[in-house]
């Protein structure tokens, strides 16, 4: 069986960093105390208006496909999770390609809002385990919600920015180190209608009336229910360990969805693992959906926080309602 091992990462996050205290000037109230205690957030970035998603996906491509020691001509597929697209038709993945020159590259986005990137992980898996025309891999997560908010909503407008994570995902023959191990993909579809944005797809043109509802922007249509992430990041967890026939306590390194620093430690206590082992970056990106799970990682490879052999998971949730978990063995010391 060959394995399909992260061999290359990169983030990027655009312009400057802005801290929590301009939204503070801006709205008039104190939304600092609040999302540092609250959601560990204390500043973000947000891109330009003459940047597109795949501007952020760029930079952060080209860093995973230099630490991979390969070229754009080497990869053989590029996979964009994102549900801030460029277009709504062509994919992103496309202009992707031809802006980084892989022109041996096929191409196709992905949207399970936020937990896009750990979904094409596994779709990298199978396409490398299945098919061996398949050896490099580049799957992406990013997201532009700063051209979808409100701004009159400071709940929303100080929560999101925008990003771009990636990975190359390479095969890898014989019993060495590293590769994914295992994977889970969960959804219940009766929450489609809570949170997104709702106009431009057939189910509701943009029109007058869409645009007057701020139905083109991001909307919280119905609040989902505190308890479903620590619900059901612990239990995808443990399926995605028990079926490889390991416990929680031998993860070393969790990677979650960075949207709530408070439903991250709650899994971790469910699972008896200390607070730790999950590596974070909402203090310095806020959360950046699709793209945060990748930015973590390729941060975590910057901070020389992983080992060979390190057992990672990955939890990403989003919209819809979506999830996936996925377990892997880290193939080099960072």
């Amino acid at each position: 069986m060959r394995r399909a091992v992260v061999t290359g990462t990169g983030l990027y996050a655009p312009g400057r960093a802005i801290p929590n205290a301009e939204f503070n000037d801006r709205y008039g109230i104190d939304v600092d105390t609040f999302l540092r205690e609250n959601r560990n957030i204390r500043e973000r970035h947000f891109m330009a208006a003459d940047q597109a998603t795949s501007d952020l996906i760029v930079p952060a491509a080209r860093d995973a496909l230099a630490e991979a020691g390969l070229e754009a001509a080497d990869l053989d597929l590029i996979v964009v999770a994102t549900d801030t697209p460029d277009y709504v038709s062509p994919s992103t993945a496309a202009v992707v390609q031809h802006k980084l020159g892989a022109s041996n590259a096929g191409t196709f986005d992905v949207n399970t809002a936020c937990a896009g990137f750990v979904t094409i992980t596994d779709m990298a898996w199978k396409y490398i385990a299945a098919d061996p025309g398949y050896t490099h891999i580049l799957v992406v997560g990013a997201y532009g919600m700063s051209k979808y908010l409100d701004w009159d909503d400071h709940k929303l407008a100080t929560l999101f920015a925008d990003g771009a994570g990636a990975a190359v995902i390479s095969a890898a023959e014989g019993d060495g180190a590293g590769g994914v191990l295992s994977s889970t993909l969960y959804a219940e579809g009766s929450f489609h209608d809570y949170m997104g944005i709702y106009a431009g797809g057939t189910a509701q043109p943009i029109s007058a009336e869409a645009l007057e509802r701020k139905d083109h922007l991001l909307r919280f249509v119905k609040k989902f229910p505190a308890e479903t992430n620590p619900t059901h990041w612990p239990r995808l967890i443990r399926q995605v360990l028990e079926r490889i026939d390991r416990e929680p306590a031998e993860v070393d390194r969790f990677f979650f969805t960075q949207i709530n620093i408070r439903s991250i430690e709650q899994t971790l206590d469910i699972l008896g693992v200390p607070h730790d082992r999950s590596h974070n970056v909402m203090d310095r990106f806020a959360y950046t959906g699709s793209a945060c799970i990748p930015m973590a990682m390729a941060d975590a490879v910057d901070r020389r926080v992983l080992k060979q052999g390190d057992l990672v998971v990955l939890m990403g949730s989003g919209g819809g309602m979506a999830m996936a978990a996925l377990a892997m063995e880290w193939g080099w010391d960072t």
